[in-house]
Parts: C-alpha cells; sequence; structure tokens
C-alpha cells in the first residue's frame, strides 16, 4: 500500500520512540479516501507513563495534553502528534466514558464511532481494518461499529458525528440501522452542552454540500431538536448553490432566516462575540436592490463591510453579477475628520460632529466620489451659512 503519511519527516522520530504505534482514525480515512491530512494521531499499546518515557527518551517534547484519557502529545519539528494507550470503555453515560487501558488493538477498535474511523496503519504500511471500514469508505456508507443504538448510548454526539460524516463522505441512501437508531434516540441529543452541539453544526454546514445531510437531519427530528430556529432549508439549498466558500454563519443564517431570534440563538449555543455579531449583522439592515446603480453600492458600501453586504444578496438570492460588481468596488472611506473643522477656528464640542454629519451626508448623496478638497470646500460652506 501506498503510505505516504509514514514518510512524514515530523512523525519519523516519534514511530522510532515507540515502534508498536499505528497510525488510527481520520488520517487513515482521510488518506484512503484521498483528502487532505490535517492531524496525524497514533495509538499505541504501550502505558501513557511509557509513552512518555519513550518521547523523552527519544528527545522529543511530551506533553500530558489529555492524560485521563490515556493520551500524550508528542512535539517533533514544530508539529504535535497525538499518542493515546489502547483503550476499552468501562462505563458510559450517554457523553463521556470512563477507561481503562488495553494491549488489544480489536477491543479499542470496537469503541470507536463509524467503521471508516476504526482503521489503523503500522509502521510496516500494512491495513488494520477489524470492521470492514475501507470497503464502507470505497461505497460511501457511514456505518457505525456493532449496534449503532448502543453506539450512540454511549455517547449521543455520535448522532450529530454521523451527518458530519455521511456529508463529507456518504453517497446514496444513509445505512438503515443507523437511520433507524437516530430516529430512536434523539431525546438524548438535550445531554450536549450548547458548544458542542454548535462545533458539530459548524462542521457540517463548512462541508461543501451538506444540503443531503441537512434535509435528513431534519426528517429524524434532530433539527429540530439541536435548532429549533431552522425553518428553511430551502433557502440554504440557494446558497449553496450560489457556488460561494462555504461559509458556516451565511449558511447558518440562511437556514435561520430570521434577525428577531438570532440574538438568542447566538446566545444559547455560546457563539463569540464576532460570531453572534456576524449572524446578526447578516440578518439585519439594507438590501442592496436588483437594480442598484454603483452610486447606491458606494452608499451602502460606506456604512456596512462588503462581505456582509455580498452575503446579504447571496440570503436574497439576488443575481450574482450584482454580487460581484459590490465586491469589484473600492469601499469609499469619508475623507473628513473632527481636525478639518477646528482647523477651521471652530471650538471643540458638539457642533463639530453635526458639521461632519451635514458634510457626509452631501459626500453621500454625490455617491461618495468627493475628495478631500471638495468635502472640506462644502465643510466650508456650512461654517459659513452657520455664522
Amino acid at each position: 500500500m501506498n503510505t505516504p503519511l509514514l514518510d512524514n519527516p515530523a512523525l519519523a522520530p516519534v514511530l522510532r520512540a515507540l515502534p508498536n504505534a499505528r497510525l488510527v482514525g481520520g488520517c487513515v480515512r482521510d488518506m484512503l479516501a484521498n483528502h487532505a491530512v490535517a492531524d496525524i494521531d497514533l495509538a499505541t499499546p504501550e502505558t501513557p507513563d511509557q509513552v512518555l518515557a519513550a518521547v523523552e527518551a527519544a528527545g522529543l517534547r511530551a506533553l500530558p495534553t489529555g492524560l485521563a484519557h490515556g493520551t500524550i502529545t508528542a512535539l517533533s519539528a514544530g508539529r504535535g502528534f497525538e499518542i493515546t494507550t489502547l483503550r476499552r470503555d468501562v462505563r458510559t453515560d450517554g457523553r463521556h466514558a470512563q477507561v481503562a487501558w488495553t494491549q488489544d488493538w480489536r477491543e479499542d477498535a470496537a469503541r470507536r464511532d463509524f467503521t471508516i474511523n476504526a482503521m489503523s496503519l503500522d509502521q510496516a504500511g500494512t491495513l488494520h481494518d477489524y470492521f470492514g471500514g475501507a470497503t464502507d469508505l470505497a461505497e460511501g456508507r457511514v456505518r457505525f461499529v456493532g449496534d449503532a443504538a448502543v453506539r450512540i448510548a454511549e455517547d449521543y454526539l455520535r448522532i450529530l458525528r454521523f451527518f458530519r460524516f455521511f456529508a463529507r463522505y456518504g453517497r446514496g441512501a444513509p445505512d438503515a440501522e443507523a437511520v433507524h437508531a437516530i430516529a430512536r434516540s434523539t431525546d438524548g441529543l438535550a445531554r450536549l452542552s450548547p458548544e458542542r452541539i454548535w462545533s458539530e453544526l459548524k462542521r457540517i454546514l463548512s462541508i461543501p454540500d451538506p444540503m443531503q445531510a441537512i434535509v435528513l437531519m431534519q426528517q429524524l427530528g434532530v433539527l429540530p431538536a439541536v435548532l429549533p430556529e431552522a425553518a428553511d432549508a430551502a433557502r440554504l439549498g440557494r446558497v449553496i448553490a450560489a457556488a460561494v466558500p462555504p461559509d458556516p454563519i451565511l449558511r447558518l443564517a440562511a437556514l435561520t432566516g430570521e434577525a428577531s431570534g438570532a440574538e438568542a440563538l447566538a446566545a444559547r449555543l455560546r457563539f463569540s462575540t464576532a460570531e453572534g455579531d456576524r449572524l446578526l449583522a447578516l440578518l439585519r439592515g439594507p438590501i442592496p436592490p436588483n437594480a442598484a446603480d454603483d452610486a447606491t453600492l458606494r452608499r451602502l458600501l460606506a456604512d456596512e463591510p462588503a462581505p456582509i453586504l455580498a452575503g446579504r444578496l447571496i440570503l436574497a438570492g439576488a443575481p450574482a453579477a450584482l454580487r460581484e460588481r459590490l465586491l469589484a468596488l473600492e469601499p469609499p472611506t469619508f475623507p473628513l475628520a473632527g481636525r478639518d473643522v477646528l482647523a477651521l477656528g471652530l471650538p471643540a464640542g458638539p457642533a463639530v460632529g453635526d458639521m461632519l454629519v451635514q458634510v457626509r451626508r452631501w459626500w453621500l448623496d454625490g455617491g461618495c466620489l468627493a475628495g478631500h478638497d471638495a468635502c472640506l470646500e462644502q465643510l466650508r460652506r456650512i461654517v459659513a451659512q452657520a455664522e
């Protein structure tokens, strides 16, 4: 098997330090799918203490980033590699698991969520696939390891993870057992934290075309459970069809559609300030009319960021040509400031701001084309009239 991952120069000293370690999970899946590999994770039968000792003995820095779950991060050539001791579940509560160490690779693989995530690759380049993950991946099938209902009951986050992987790797009809188990388990979604829900929704909405997964979430009662504000999947489809880069906030705005509930939604899902502000901005404010000329667009650009205006156009289903024309314009900047008023001898105070407002209104009426000198002359006229 062609295994370019094993040729990674930063990974080489880690593998030498842990000759029994294998590459596991997403990096193996994405290598087989010919997708870009982001993180390279490893598993090993050695205990966390043994891993720490081996990594440090190799001259690498070892960080106990998840020691309670058996995970050590080894730093090599400026890159981090997570190394986790093989585990088995002792007890689960629908979200978290109490684990014990094992030396059984199959037992470790059996506790993973989907067959496509349960494969491992040893240092000789041999793929270990206990549950048919490679075939599922090739056929576009996202299937739980073992009993789907059991896997879900162990961790209800796996419901949302199913849709994320289905959107990214699935083809054709979804796995029937998974669909049946999910439909019977939606009550468990209430156990998930808002941060986890938004993290998964954001990942789903970042996939190039998640439409089939979103529709399936709606049909199975998952979308109403985690995003009751979602009301317009059809509009999301139009946004996806606009062929703009995947933007989870823009797509969420398409799904929800109502500015009135956006602030509460952002608070409920614990958005960052930037995420919440952007969602509100997309759903509130003027939308350039389809017949807008360049002067109208410049006036709007003087008050609103171009990406927000372009996002509103996408949400409104406006012609792509209008959006392209908007984005091609240089956002205008009003050329005067308070110092220009003071330089004419006026005292500091509210009148300074009032005069700038008047000049700016004149500047906007002219399509934001007047430069500094023209605006200054208009300011002088206003000052003269006020005297």
